[in-house]
């Protein structure tokens, strides 16, 4: 019966649709990933592509666009942003913006993430691109450069109180590659995911994180909550530990308690059995150089890049390094002179690259005459 039972895990690594790793938990919802933010490697999925409603973590999107707009100098955390009427209107959660008033994009965003704030979320769209509806087609080709088959946006808050929002739908999957793009290209963003309790207005008006995990889970930096009748309970939720961070998606819990714990337990899952590892050289590396006005140039690897391994694994891995006995002048800066190899035991898990760090230029005529006229100069009595 083992046998029979190790051979059917063993296939089910291998057909589309199931879970990547047989062994973790089942969680409430109706949709789930989790997924290592540094690698993209999905460590667990329910239903990872079935088209849900996301509810306000649609803000994910949002944020990032916002994000995007600050890095690229597009717009400054200090302009002033005025509530529009149309802003202003929109229900759910929000702080209640009046039409006309200002407020700063950083305290926009503040609201956004923490708050969930609609008015906010319309508000910041029509500020960076005109209008909500132009800023819908942002969020729409951005999911396509990501990768995100599986999205089709109508408004950058998930609200779903009109007949449109019937086509706003996106995954468990989607909504992890647009997390992880958010946290490893912006960072930044974690300043307002993980704040608890904060105010804007001068300190009028408070705010509560609607993600719980930012107080009650170790290491958590976000990310977003969300819940509407027709949606159910949803969360994208990230945590770092021990230079590992990860993301845990749930959509259409029954309750607001079952998205926690459905993140949580995949959070736990993967910080208890995977581990990152830096494939990194233990020592510096020359290679010598002929006929070069160097004698020799630095090896680095060509790429940094971190592996993700099951715990029991990362103690085993072996670096090696070969390089090529000696190169010829004249050298350019990234020519590859070598290959470092990462493997546990006798699988090969990544080949890098190892390249010259500097140029080097060739001898001239005059240098090679210099060069032999100097050791005839210190070769004579």
């Amino acid at each position: 019966m083992r046998k029979i039972l190790s051979l059917f895990l063993a296939l089910a690594l291998l057909l589309p649709g199931l879970p990547v790793f047989a062994a973790g938990p089942t969680v409430a919802g109706k949709s789930a990933v989790l997924m290592d933010a540094a690698t993209g490697k999905v460590l667990l999925e329910q239903n990872a592509h079935e088209k849900l409603a996301p509810a306000s973590v649609t803000k994910v999107m949002t944020m990032l666009l916002i994000m995007e707009a600050i890095d690229t100098g597009k717009i400054r955390w200090d302009d002033t942003v005025t509530a529009s009427e149309t802003a202003a209107a929109k229900g759910g959660s929000q702080i209640y913006l009046k039409v006309g008033e200002t407020m700063s994009v950083s305290d926009m965003l503040k609201s956004i993430a923490v708050s969930s704030a609609n008015d906010c979320a319309a508000a910041m769209a029509e500020h960076i691109a005109g209008s909500e509806e132009a800023f819908v087609a942002l969020m729409n080709e951005k999911a396509r450069q990501l990768g995100m088959a599986d999205t089709h946006f109508v408004n950058c808050t998930g609200l779903d109180d009109d007949a449109a929002a019937k086509d706003h739908r996106t995954s468990a999957y989607d909504i992890a590659l647009m997390s992880r793009e958010l946290l490893v290209k912006h960072p930044d963003i974690k300043q307002y995911t993980t704040i608890w309790m904060d105010t804007v207005r001068n300190g009028s008006f408070g705010l509560s994180n609607t993600n719980k995990l930012v107080r009650f889970y170790k290491g958590a930096t976000g990310l977003k909550t969300g819940f509407t009748a027709a949606a159910g309970y949803c969360l994208s939720a990230s945590a770092q530990r021990d230079g590992m961070e990860l993301i845990a998606v749930v959509l259409g819990a029954e309750t607001s308690q079952d998205r926690f714990q459905a993140c949580k337990q995949m959070l736990d899952y993967g910080f208890a059995n995977y581990a990152l590892v830096q494939p990194r050289p233990e020592a510096s590396y020359l290679v010598p150089v002929k006929l070069g006005k160097a004698g020799s140039v630095s090896a680095v690897p060509a790429e940094e890049g971190a592996l993700l391994l099951d715990k029991s694994q990362q103690n085993q891995v072996n670096i090696q390094v070969r390089l090529e006995d000696r190169i010829t002048a004249p050298v350019s800066k990234g020519q590859r002179v070598g290959t470092l190899t990462v493997s546990v035991g006798q699988q090969v898990l990544k080949e890098i690259p190892m390249v010259a760090a500097d140029s080097v230029q060739k001898l001239g005529f005059w240098d090679i005459f210099l060069t032999v006229l100097r050791q005839v100069s210190m070769a004579a009595p």
